[in-house]
C-alpha cells in the first residue's frame, strides 16, 4: 500500500477489523514517515447487465437501487439500515440467479416486493414512478397486478389487501 502522505510503499498492518458489510478495514503505519491511516477492502462482484425496456443493456448498480429505494423511503418511517439491507438483499438476488442477464421488469418487481414488505406508502410511490400511467384507474389496476403478478420461489408469497375495502 502506498502512503498517502510520502508515497512510500513499505507500511505495516496495525488493526484489521471486518466490517458488517463484509469489507475488511486495516488501520496501517507507514515504515517511511510513521503517518497512520486507514484502508478499506471490499470484494469486486461482477454483476450481470440489465435488460432495459428497449432493449439497452448497462451493469447492474446497486447504488441506482439504492437511490431509488430513498427516493420512495424519503420522510416515510424506515431507517437507512433498513433501506441497505434491502438494496443488499436486490444485489444477492440478482447475482444468486446466475445469469449475465437480467430484465429491468423483473428487477423492479424485486424493488416492489421488497418495498411492499418494508412500507406501503414507498411501495405505491415506487410503482408510480416504475410504470407510467394513463389515469388513476389504470394505475389502481396495475397496483392489483404487481401484487399477483409477482411471485418468488426463494420467499414466501406476500399476502393480498384489497385497495377497496
Amino acid at each position: 500500500m502506498k502512503c498517502p502522505f510520502c508515497g512510500q510503499t513499505e507500511d505495516r498492518v496495525l488493526d484489521t477489523r471486518v466490517q458488517k458489510d463484509g469489507s475488511i478495514r486495516r488501520r496501517r503505519e507507514c515504515l517511511g514517515c510513521k503517518a497512520r491511516y486507514s484502508t478499506q477492502e471490499t470484494l469486486i462482484v461482477d454483476y450481470p447487465f440489465v435488460v432495459k425496456k428497449d432493449g439497452r443493456r448497462e451493469p447492474f448498480s446497486k447504488e441506482k437501487i439504492l437511490s431509488g429505494l430513498e427516493k420512495a423511503c424519503q420522510k416515510r418511517p424506515v431507517s437507512h439500515a433498513q433501506i441497505e439491507a434491502v438494496a443488499e438483499r436486490i444485489a444477492s438476488w440478482v447475482i444468486n440467479r446466475g445469469e449475465t442477464e437480467v430484465p429491468a421488469r423483473l428487477v423492479g418487481k424485486r424493488v416492489i416486493a421488497e418495498l411492499k414488505a418494508l412500507d406501503d406508502v414507498a411501495y405505491v410511490r415506487f410503482a408510480s414512478v416504475y410504470r407510467t400511467f394513463k389515469d388513476v384507474q389504470e394505475f389502481v389496476d396495475s397496483l392489483d397486478d404487481l401484487e399477483l403478478d409477482f411471485v418468488d420461489s426463494n420467499s414466501p408469497q406476500l399476502t393480498l389487501k384489497p385497495l377497496n375495502p
